[in-house]
């Protein structure tokens, strides 16, 4: 199994970092090969960071030969993805949305249809926009044909949308606990899903 996380915090030193290796850790538990993607340090290397929709269907041409398009095809060899964002005015982190932004070009090669999705998030109070956050992040991999799991497993109980914190993350017991349950989800569906995605051709140009 491969698994992404795309951290969409701007902070090197955040919240959503501490949970990218907390998974990356909970999914070598289970011989799982995770990549974490930095979506912000990427994105502020682009001369364009976000999507201006200059052509239909998308030609890619703003992130060809760039680590953009590296990130991409990273992104659609995946067997799952676990986004984790900021809550910012109850939403997804700019950084994220325009990185998801400019996956056009993966969605009409439909590369992450039948890949496995979920999301955790980490707002600054106790509801601090955390659900509707994740909502958020479920809408954008249901529009790329993903599979979109929550933080539920037959042998726990059937749990909500994902995995959600109260910063400091490292400090919120129960959404380590959610975050493990949700780590065993995606992989168990990505691995009772594998055949879905064999004969993928990952490539964009």
């Amino acid at each position: 199994m491969k698994v992404m996380v795309l951290n969409g915090s701007p902070n090197k030193k955040g919240n959503c970092t501490y949970l990218a290796g907390v998974i990356k850790n909970l999914a070598s538990e289970y011989n799982a090969e995770t990549v974490i993607i930095n979506v912000d340090e990427i994105m502020r290397r682009q001369k364009i960071p976000y999507c201006i929709h200059c052509s239909a269907p998308c030609s890619g041409a703003c992130y060809q030969g760039t680590e953009l398009e590296a990130a991409y095809l990273q992104l659609g060899s995946a067997d799952a993805v676990i986004m984790l964002s900021p809550v910012y005015f109850g939403s997804v982190s700019a950084q994220l949305k325009a990185f998801w932004d400019k996956t056009r070009r993966l969605r009409d090669r439909k590369l992450l249809v039948n890949v496995v999705g979920a999301a955790a998030t980490v707002g600054g109070s106790r509801f601090g926009g955390q659900e509707t956050t994740i909502s958020a992040l479920h809408d954008l991999m249901l529009i790329q044909g993903m599979t979109v799991v929550g933080d539920g497993l037959e042998e726990v109980d059937a749990g909500h949308q994902g995995a959600c914190f109260t910063r400091p993350a490292e400090d919120d017991s129960n959404g380590i606990k959610r975050l493990e349950i949700l780590v065993k989800r995606v992989l168990e569906v990505a691995k009772a899903t594998q055949s879905l995605r064999e004969k993928r051709e990952v490539t964009l140009f």
